[in-house]
């Protein structure tokens, strides 16, 4: 059984809420009208490799890359959008062919690769990835780890067409 506490602040900003949206701002669903794209990350593109094959894993695997991509303004899934991963694991650095491979988003935008465990190269343990399939414009994501320990990423990319 879960039971909710609320103090005197969470009242407070509960009916705060309630009275900027009002009924209606209940009975809408939210919406992501104006969702920014998401730029991409200097060094993102370090050891791009174009066309990379699509995979169904990357090496041994026991870490996964996940995340989603949507389209920007509406923030609307993205199905059949081809996600490019690689970094510097226990099997390979990231230049290494081997490093790299390739995913598509399922029909509610989201992605998942397997790949070997990610080790700090530079002092971060970081992945790479990419969306280049033409259709919206091209980004680049690095993103750093809280741990080398991790055995997973999240990654998520709202898209602008081209």
């Amino acid at each position: 059984m879960t039971s909710v506490l609320l103090d005197r602040r969470g009242l407070l900003a509960a009916g705060g809420s309630f009275v900027a949206t009002g009924v209606s701002g209940l009975l809408v669903p939210a919406s992501a009208n104006g969702l920014a794209p998401t730029r991409s990350m200097r060094g993102g593109a370090n050891n791009y490799r174009p066309g990379a094959a699509i995979v169904d894993r990357i090496g041994r695997g026991g870490f996964w890359m996940t995340g989603t991509v949507r389209r920007a303004g509406d923030g609307a899934p993205l199905a059949g959008q081809r996600i490019q991963i690689w970094a510097h694991t226990t099997e390979g650095y990231e230049s290494d062919q081997r490093s790299h491979g390739a995913t598509l988003t399922d029909q509610n935008g989201v992605f998942r690769l397997e790949m070997p465990q990610i080790v700090p190269a530079f002092g971060q343990p970081h992945g790479h990835l990419a969306y280049d399939s033409g259709a919206f414009k091209t980004v680049f994501l690095r993103p750093v780890m809280r741990s080398a320990k991790d055995k997973g990423r999240e990654a998520h990319f709202v898209l602008q067409p081209s």
